[in-house]
C-alpha cells in the first residue's frame, strides 16, 4: 500500500506555482537512494545511482505545484487583493481559510472575503456572478501599514488553501489539498523506490521529473523534457473525479475505479500502442483501470509529447474529487493502481515493445 506518511508530507507542503521550494525539500527527503537535483525554475530530477549508457530513457512526470494565489496589492483597510495561480472556479473561493507566506517564511492565516447575508440586497442574494477582484483576503489587519509592518506581507507573497491531510483508515479514503498533483509526485517516488534495486535488469533508464508551474501553462515540463530528452514518458496526474457528476457507464474517473488511462484531452491524443500495452499489462496483472476520453483539461503530456522527434506518453490519472478547490478526496487503492500500472509497464518493456510503441516498424521493409 502507498506510504500514507509520504502522501501526508507532500500534500501538506506549501507550494503554489512558482513557490515549490517546500515541496522540493519533501521530495528530496523521500528520494533516499536516488540522485536528486533541481534547476533554477524549481524543476526536480531524480535518477538511479547506477546508470547504463545507451538504453532508451523513460521519463516519469508529475507536477509539483498546486493552485494558489499571489498578493497583488494591499488596500488601505488592510485587505489583500489577489491573483490566481492556476484555475480555480470563482464560486468555490469565498469564505475559506488560506495561508499567506511572507518573504521571511512566516505563515499568516487569512479568510477569503464574502459579504454576510445580512448586508446583501435581494438582487445580490440571487446574483452568483463573481470576479477575482471581488474576492480579497482578510488576515485580521485594519490598515495597509499593519498588514505590511506587523504581518510582514508584501505584494508578490504566495497564498494557498489552509487544509490538513487526513487518512480515513476505516475505508481507505484520503482527504486533503493539492491531490492535483502531489499524488503524481508520490507515484514517481513510489515507482522509483520500487525499481532502484533492479535498475540493471530493466530495458530502459528511468528518470523522475517533477515539474514546476504546470497550473499556469505546463511551463516546467517544457524544460524537463528538453533536459531529460526521453524516448518514452509516463505522466502521473491527480485527475478530476467525475463519479458524482455522471452516471455509471458515463463516468470515467470514479473513486475506487482504478487508475485512469487517458486517451485524449485538450493537450494531446495518446499513442495507441502505448495505451494498448498498458491495458494488456492491467489485464495480465489484475490492475484495475478505467479508460478516459476527456473533452477538456490538459496535462504535461501535451508539452512532453512534442519534444524532439515526438515522445509517446502514457497518462495515468488518480481520480480525485473536487480538484482545483480547497478540499479533495481520493482512494488509496487508486494510488496503488497507478503505481502498480507504472511498475508493470516498465518491468515488461523490451526492445520489441519499445519499437512497437515508438512505431519504428511502420516504414521498415
Amino acid at each position: 500500500m502507498a506510504d500514507i506518511k509520504l502522501i501526508e508530507a507532500l500534500t501538506n507542503a506549501f507550494g503554489p506555482s512558482g513557490f515549490e521550494d517546500e515541496v522540493i525539500r519533501e521530495v528530496k527527503n523521500w528520494c533516499q537512494g536516488l540522485d536528486v537535483e533541481n534547476d533554477a525554475m524549481y524543476n526536480v530530477y531524480a535518477s538511479m545511482k547506477h546508470k547504463k549508457e545507451g538504453r532508451p530513457v523513460i521519463m516519469l512526470d508529475a507536477h509539483l505545484d498546486e493552485c494558489g494565489f499571489m498578493v497583488q496589492s494591499i488596500l488601505e483597510n488592510g485587505l489583500l487583493s489577489i491573483l490566481m495561480l492556476g484555475g480555480f472556479h470563482l464560486t468555490s473561493l469565498p469564505a475559506h481559510s488560506v495561508l499567506v507566506r511572507t518573504r521571511s517564511g512566516k505563515l499568516h492565516r487569512g479568510i477569503t472575503t464574502s459579504k454576510p447575508v445580512h448586508f446583501l440586497t435581494p438582487a445580490q442574494r440571487n446574483d452568483n456572478s463573481l470576479a477575482i477582484e471581488d474576492i480579497l483576503v482578510d488576515v485580521g489587519a485594519s490598515s495597509r501599514e499593519e498588514a505590511m509592518e506587523v504581518y510582514g506581507i508584501r505584494p508578490g507573497d504566495p497564498i494557498v488553501p489552509d487544509v490538513k491531510f487526513e487518512h480515513h483508515e476505516e475505508n481507505g479514503i484520503l482527504y486533503g489539498k493539492a491531490f492535483d498533483n502531489r499524488l503524481g509526485c508520490v507515484s514517481i517516488i513510489e515507482t522509483m523506490q520500487a525499481l532502484k534495486n533492479e535498475a540493471d535488469q530493466l530495458a530502459v533508464e528511468v528518470v523522475g521529473a517533477f515539474a514546476a508551474q504546470e497550473e499556469v501553462g505546463t511551463r516546467g515540463a517544457t524544460v524537463t523534457a528538453q533536459q531529460v530528452q526521453p524516448d518514452l514518458a509516463i505522466v502521473f496526474e491527480g485527475s478530476p473525479a467525475d463519479d458524482f457528476f455522471f452516471r455509471p457507464g458515463i463516468a470515467q474517473g470514479s473513486l475506487r475505479g482504478g487508475v485512469q488511462i487517458r486517451h485524449m484531452d485538450n493537450s494531446y491524443i495518446s499513442n495507441v500502442e502505448f495505451i494498448q500495452y498498458a491495458q494488456e499489462t492491467g489485464d495480465k496483472y489484475g490492475i484495475k483501470y478505467q479508460d478516459a476520453v476527456r473533452r477538456g483539461g490538459s496535462t504535461n503530456a501535451g508539452k512532453i509529447s512534442l519534444t524532439g522527434k515526438a515522445v509517446p506518453v502514457l497518462v495515468l490519472g488518480i481520480p480525485s474529487r473536487y480538484v482545483h478547490s480547497h478540499y479533495n478526496f481520493c482512494a488509496v487503492e487508486d494510488v496503488d493502481a497507478a503505481v502498480n500500472m507504472a511498475l508493470g509497464v516498465i518491468r515488461g518493456l523490451d526492445a520489441e515493445k519499445i519499437d512497437r510503441i515508438m512505431r519504428k516498424d511502420i516504414c521498415r521493409n
